[in-house]
């Protein structure tokens, strides 16, 4: 067993991208040792640029100025991308390469470093490259623990190493790759390269790693077509239409005699394009993972990648029941690939990984003990949101991966459909067709929704439909095609202060949910206290919880 500590970087960058995201983008690094999480980061959360691809620039800072608590003996493993292996910090002084992956392994593969940083004069330390689809795998350990035996591992993303999709079988401590390739890019080409659906959403190619999420949103208001999926199929789905998306309307137009004036969003046409788009995918991505349960027999699933964050898909496989269990790690996009190369570099070293909270990232926030919660914390905090106030949360460490899940979170009450819209739309400046999420206790939440609440709702991965008689006193959080996104606390140590503000309020006022949104306006997620404070400021809200302290800002 080595006991060394892992630090793990996804850093590979393509070139010509300073300051925007180009196809590399999210990167983060994780130090780990004997299976804990000692220290995670999130790049854009430090650098306040959304989706950073930038950590070459910031790497020997951070070890310099100690942020990042670097030992002098380490492994090190580097998760690359399929624009390279190499990585380089902005001096040169730290470094890795190795032999570029011509076919996918199933394991770890070694490789070269050099580090150079802080009294050291340089030296070079064991190394290893990890695949982007394995870290992305690996990055359900954490929240799960060891992989459970007769297992399918699933990772679909926008582009990996070496494809876009592949499929692992995990049997008697061995990992058969079943494949691996770019067959299933169109599908998700749906939410990140394709003119038709910028247009629609009025966005710009450099915003494509916002777009997924957008679409999601904006799918539900629409209704699935078999004849515009016809008309799509027939035109390669317009992926090629770039610059030239006036004459997909002019298609439109000939085909369905529809006329939409400069791809206004409110078209019950362009909507139903989406709806469609969003149907096609979770068919042909439930049909696959059929088909490989099928050739496998596995009865657990592993899923990851960014596609994983498609609660619409991920709601539908699981009442699939194709699998008696689900995974997916709350940080199942790019912003997880290190904690998956760090989780898996120690597993290899025979080091048991612990299971951990979401709640993470932690690098540039002081290390300290939190004040109790008090009972006069709740009970204020919850007279202001009676009062139809809007709070900031800023407690403790914020989480790993591109969702608030109540410690860096905006609240609200979940009863008005005006106060839900005036928080998206005029606080945080979101688009009219997206919805904000509830969170609420797990046995609250079995009360009111349709389905059963799966254990994929602590991290706000599956939507669910609401009972008809808790409708009304959930219409903010209700989405249009009738569902809502709901966040799960189970026990109070998940979050304490949150379990015990939902407990005051159901107990109290009979409030059975809150709106929980991330808490930022066009920006990466607020880190530490000073951005939550400024930002708090910025939108106006009525006060701010700030490391278990409440601060009135009216």
């Amino acid at each position: 067993m080595n006991h060394r500590p892992t630090l793990a970087i996804y850093g590979i960058k393509d070139r010509n991208t300073f300051g925007s995201p180009g196809y590399t983008h999210d990167h983060n690094l994780c130090l780990m040792q004997d299976g804990k999480i000692l220290q995670y980061l999130h790049l854009e959360r430090i650098s306040r640029i959304k989706f950073d691809n930038n950590l070459d620039h910031w790497l020997e800072r951070l070890i310099d100025e100690q942020a990042l608590d670097l030992p002098e003996s380490f492994d090190f493993v580097s998760v690359n991308s399929f624009v390279g292996n190499a990585f380089i910090s902005k001096n040169g002084r730290i470094r890795f390469e190795t032999a570029p992956q011509k076919k996918l392994s199933c394991d770890l593969t070694e490789g070269f470093s050099w580090f150079e940083s802080r009294n050291w004069t340089g030296k070079s330390v064991s190394a290893y490259n990890c695949s982007q689809e394995l870290a992305h795998i690996g990055s359900c350990l954490p929240f799960f623990g060891e992989f459970q035996d007769n297992s399918l591992w699933i990772q679909f993303d926008g582009g990996s190493s070496l494809g876009n999709f592949s499929a692992f079988y995990y049997k008697n401590g061995l990992i058969h790759l079943l494949e691996n390739h770019w067959e299933l890019v169109y599908l998700s080409k749906f939410f990140n390269n394709n003119p038709f659906i910028f247009r629609i959403l009025q966005s710009l190619p450099g915003d494509h790693c916002s777009v997924p999420g957008k679409l999601m949103g904006y799918a539900c208001w629409g209704n699935y077509s078999e004849d515009i999926e016809i008309w799509l199929s027939n035109n390669d789905y317009f992926s090629d239409y770039w610059n030239r998306e006036n004459e997909i309307l002019y298609s439109a137009s000939k085909t369905f005699g529809v006329n939409i004036p400069d791809f206004d969003n409110k078209a019950l046409f362009l909507q139903s394009v989406a709806a469609t788009l969003q149907h096609i995918f979770e068919r042909e991505f439930i049909q696959k993972v059929k088909a490989l349960q099928t050739q496998t027999g596995a009865d657990k699933l592993y899923y990851s990648g960014g596609c994983a964050l498609n609660i619409l898909a991920n709601s539908k496989l699981v009442h699939e029941n194709i699998f008696k269990q689900v995974f997916i790690p709350p940080c199942c996009n790019d912003s997880g690939l290190s904690i998956g190369g760090a989780a898996l570099l120690e597993r290899k070293k025979g080091n048991e990984i612990s299971l951990h909270s979401p709640y993470l990232n932690n690098m540039g926030i002081k290390n300290e003990k939190l004040p109790q919660i008090s009972n006069d914390l709740i009970r204020e905090t919850a007279l202001i949101l009676m009062n139809k106030g809007i709070i900031g949360v800023c407690n403790g460490n914020a989480e790993a991966g591109p969702r608030a899940l109540g410690n860096r979170s905006l609240i609200a009450l979940p009863d008005s459909k005006s106060l839900a819209e005036h928080l998206s739309r005029n606080i945080k400046k979101r688009e009219w067709y997206r919805p904000v999420a509830p969170i609420m206790l797990s046995e609250i939440a079995q009360k009111v929704a349709c389905e059963a609440i799966h254990p994929l709702a602590k991290y706000m991965l599956m939507d669910f439909t609401i009972k008809p008689e808790y409708k009304k006193s959930l219409i903010g959080v209700i989405h249009a095609n009738g569902t809502t996104r709901i966040q799960i606390l189970t026990e109070e140590k998940e979050n304490p202060f949150m379990y015990r503000l939902l407990s005051f309020l159901f107990k109290e006022y009979g409030i059975l949910a809150l709106i929980n949104t991330s808490f930022n306006i066009q920006e990466p997620i607020i880190h530490t206290p000073e951005n939550a404070m400024a930002s708090a400021q910025k939108m106006k809200l009525d006060a701010i919880v700030l490391n278990h302290t409440l601060i009135n800002l009216k």
